[in-house]
């Protein structure tokens, strides 16, 4: 059908149909094609579209009041919301401060980690060191943090250059060291820069647990977990789990953090908190942080949408919904058979070089060669050309290049924590398809891989 002009711009011109409505794990454009959202939009639509039980609680919230300013009012939905966090974070978790998205969690986590270091007499900490690739955000202080080089580099003089360390990105590692090893090998790359940098200037370090879009779903070795919550504490350094992507039981807990038992001392969440119902997000961080920022004249940080009472009554409920339909369990035990499913892929397409992931959070990467982990040549857009063929097949899934965003190609599949055993099959149906006319696009092989 033909579109009237559009004045609104994003981030590229592909053109896309006009969103009709949502139902569970499809979306349905205005010609009636449905699609799988197999990423759960960016990751964002937990528990499925148009939760009839999760609308009428919003919609109860409406008919009460649409905006209460947190300084003028407490709300029962933002204290409800907040003690619900509480009580399915770890013990050492008790204090919550609500956001509207992402970027603006990490960049509260940075910023009450900061006033936290002042009250203690250590206002020569500042460096928050995080890793290369990654993605923290894209407002300034979250992006001086990310390293993705397309997303950054041209902001790059406006900012003052955070220190990075190596991803454990051991799949590519060919030294012939253990797991375990490998895992403190990378976290030992923490410790050697908290000391390059001065240890007296290093405010905290900022992970996430699982890779989001940066590094496609990258687990560590168990072994790096806790080696950098202990080298944070030797050294005094924060410890932040940016859990926008993987909190809200997205990988089969309701903050990847549990898989390690590690306590954080700041978590950043959004992305599955709201589920796409309303902009949510929130730093959920310890008392003994955010007192001492209180009593020395308050936390210096706030949006005008913090603990908005619709916003949270959306929250409150899609975590209501996740616990009574048992949905991070299911994340957990749906992502054993999607990871089965691409595990297979490798079988046919020697061209995917690797499959990794945590629960419902999974990701696949093209190689030119498995041996040496050699990417694709980048002039085949691969990143983008097979998130199009699977679109115009009507599945959804998303992409970004691998090695720091300018080569490399991942592919993120990652669909709503309600889904079940025989839509995961019919998703990689025509995930297949679509790696067929991908290889035969290109002239890649298909079949039994070396």
């Amino acid at each position: 059908m033909t579109s009237a002009p559009s004045y609104l711009f994003y981030q590229s011109r592909n053109p896309r149909p006009f969103l009709d409505r949502g139902e569970g794990i499809y979306l349905f454009d205005e010609d009636g094609k449905r699609y799988i959202d197999g990423s759960s939009g960016a990751m964002v639509s937990n528990i499925g579209h148009s939760n009839q039980r999760v609308l009428a609680k919003i919609k109860a919230q409406m008919d009460k009041a649409t905006f209460g300013y947190r300084l003028h009012f407490r709300t029962h939905p933002s204290e409800d919301l907040a003690a619900k966090t509480v009580a399915m974070t770890p013990d050492g978790l008790d204090r919550v401060f609500f956001v509207s998205g992402g970027s603006e969690a990490v960049e509260s986590a940075v910023k009450l980690a900061r006033q936290y270091a002042i009250t203690q007499g250590q206002g020569e900490r500042y460096k928050v060191i995080s890793r290369f690739p990654s993605y923290h955000g894209c407002t300034l202080g979250a992006l001086d943090l990310t390293g993705y080089a397309p997303l950054r580099e041209p902001f790059s003089p406006m900012m003052r250059g955070m220190p990075k360390i190596g991803a454990p990105a051991t799949y590519l590692d060919r030294s012939n060291l253990s797991e375990e090893q490998l895992g403190l090998k990378y976290a030992e790359l923490l410790r050697d820069r908290i000391l390059e940098e001065g240890p007296q200037s290093v405010l905290a370090f900022v992970m996430e647990p699982v890779g989001g879009a940066s590094t496609g779903a990258l687990v560590a070795p168990d072994s790096y977990y806790g080696r950098v919550r202990e080298i944070c504490d030797e050294f005094g350094v924060l410890l932040i789990y940016d859990e926008v992507m993987t909190g809200a039981g997205r990988t089969g807990k309701f903050l990847a953090a549990e898989h390690w038992g590690i306590t954080p001392d700041i978590v950043a969440m959004s992305k599955g908190f709201g589920a796409g119902y309303a902009p949510l997000g929130a730093i959920i961080a310890g008392a003994r942080l955010v007192e001492p920022v209180l009593d020395a004249g308050g936390f210096q940080h706030g949006f005008t949408y913090a603990g908005n009472p619709l916003a949270c009554s959306a929250g409150l409920a899609v975590l209501e919904e996740m616990e009574e339909q048992k949905l991070i369990e299911n994340a957990a035990r749906m992502g054993d058979v999607l990871m089965a499913e691409l595990q297979t892929l490798m079988d046919q397409y020697p061209f995917i070089g690797d499959v990794r992931g945590k629960g419902l959070l999974t990701a696949f990467e093209f190689v030119a060669d498995r041996t040496t982990m050699e990417p694709l040549n980048p002039k085949l857009n691969a990143y983008d050309r097979l998130v199009e063929l699977a679109y115009a097949r009507g599945l959804i899934i998303y992409s970004r290049r691998t090695r720091g965003g300018t080569a490399g190609d991942h592919f993120l599949v990652a669909p709503p924590l309600i889904i079940t055993e025989d839509q995961v099959h019919e998703l990689m149906a025509i995930l297949r398809d679509a790696l067929d006319a991908f290889a035969a696009e290109v002239g890649l092989p298909v079949g039994c891989a070396a």
